[in-house]
């Protein structure tokens, strides 16, 4: 039997109605905070990742999935949301629209790593993005959405914690820092980090070793660096959050692991769900439609990990909707009612009305049985003296009382005992 690579997961029925309430809680927080949704290719061109997102990151140095197609140009599985949304932000002349623009986009992405729980190499991220204004309330704006998703879910105990990494002016202070500190504690860097400190010393702050974790409690921090606008543009951004009644901690070691970050940098934190414990996370991006080849232009976004935020919340007990009962199931009694069925399934669902039926051949004291199995609301019953009168019999599953209703009413008198 062919199984499926490791790192990946299969998504039964069962699980995949927690999925779709998800998706339905993000259309419906995206809708009325004014986000249009965006969806770009599974794959771009391997130069897009290593541009926006970083050379020097973990990303692009350990976990692309990266191929030559048959042209031998190189291609990438995209590790993350914003960089393709970049793409297509320039490409598409979204630039030349009334700014901002604020996108969302809900999607698989890939990275190779080590699987553990809720890392998976193929993963679901929620995004939103915000292009075209630099203002600290857009910062706010969509940190506000990101808690607003997860309130709406159901997620409780959330630590949200800040932070700014500087201006690319206001950074070069903080790199040269880095530097010096790191130069001189080599012997506790892991590989990757050693080939960081002359190269981008700012990437080490990211680093998950634990003795490069160690060093960093006594390393330089991006907040004793901020130039004037940046201290200024991070004040209005905690300003904002509180008026907001959003509750934060600032970090001042927080960094995001993309390189293209600038100014604000958040993560939302969740207990009780092992070391994993960021669910989600953003900040602002001000260089990276440049840095793609577009216009000068601002930017703030956040990714969440869908399959985090289902962990946690496990974690915390939280039931969210399965799969949903059939409304009506439709049984019969006899060669002539059976040939009505079909007919009265269709005037059901083409009303909205989810109906389902037996597919066995059992006789009608199976087929209440099996409409019981399903917990179905109401069963309508086709009989062969019922037809003769123009009827069918109709009985409500939970108190077992039974009536006849016309055939020609039975989508209206269902419709209104079930509250449509």
């Amino acid at each position: 039997m062919v199984k499926k690579p490791r790192g990946v997961a299969d998504i039964l029925p069962g699980e995949t109605e927690r999925w779709q309430y998800l998706e339905q809680v993000i259309r419906e927080l995206t809708r009325v905070y004014g986000y249009r949704e965006i969806r770009t290719p599974i794959f771009e061109f391997t130069e897009l990742f290593q541009r926006g997102v970083g050379e020097d990151t973990d990303i692009v140095m350990k976990e692309m999935y990266s191929f030559r197609d048959r042209r031998g140009r190189s291609l990438t599985l995209r590790p993350e949301g914003t960089a393709g949304v970049v793409r297509a932000f320039i490409e598409n002349g979204l630039h030349k629209w009334p700014q901002p623009v604020k996108l969302y986009y809900v999607g698989p992405m890939f990275r190779y790593d080590r699987p553990q729980t809720g890392r998976y190499r193929q993963f679901h991220q929620f995004g939103a993005e915000v292009f075209g204004t630099a203002e600290p309330v857009a910062d706010a704006e969509v940190i506000c959405l990101l808690m607003d998703f997860y309130a709406r879910v159901g997620l409780r105990g959330l630590q949200l914690e800040i932070n700014s990494v500087g201006c690319v002016s206001c950074r070069q202070a903080l790199v040269a820092a880095l530097r010096e500190y790191f130069r001189g504690k080599t012997s506790g860097l892991c590989s990757h980090c050693l080939e960081r400190v002359e190269r981008n010393p700012l990437r080490i702050l990211d680093c998950k070793e634990e003795g490069c974790r160690e060093l960093l409690k006594e390393a330089p921090v991006p907040l004793d660096f901020l130039c004037g606008g940046c201290q200024s543009h991070f004040a209005a951004v905690q300003k904002e959050l509180a008026a907001c009644g959003v509750s934060f901690l600032v970090n001042g070691h927080l960094v995001r692991g993309l390189d293209y970050y600038t100014g604000t940098a958040f993560e939302v934190l969740v207990p009780g769900i092992g070391a994993q414990s960021a669910i989600g996370g953003g900040g602002r991006y001000d260089k990276l439609v440049e840095t793609c080849g577009g216009p000068p232009t601002p930017g703030v976004g956040f990714a969440v990990g869908l399959e985090r935020t289902l962990l946690a919340l496990a974690a915390q007990g939280v039931e969210l909707p399965g799969a949903a009962a059939p409304e009506v199931f439709v049984a019969f009694a006899g060669e002539r009612a059976a040939g009505r069925v079909p007919a009265i399934l269709r005037w059901l669902r083409a009303a909205g009305i989810a109906t389902e039926r037996d597919y066995s051949g059992r006789g009608l004291k199976g087929q209440l049985k099996q409409a019981n199995k399903r917990a179905a609301r109401w069963v309508v019953i086709v009989g062969e003296a019922e037809l003769d009168r123009g009827n069918v019999s109709v009985r409500a599953m939970e108190t077992g009382e039974q009536v006849e209703v016309p055939e020609v009413a039975l989508v209206s008198w269902l419709k209104e005992r079930l509250g449509q």
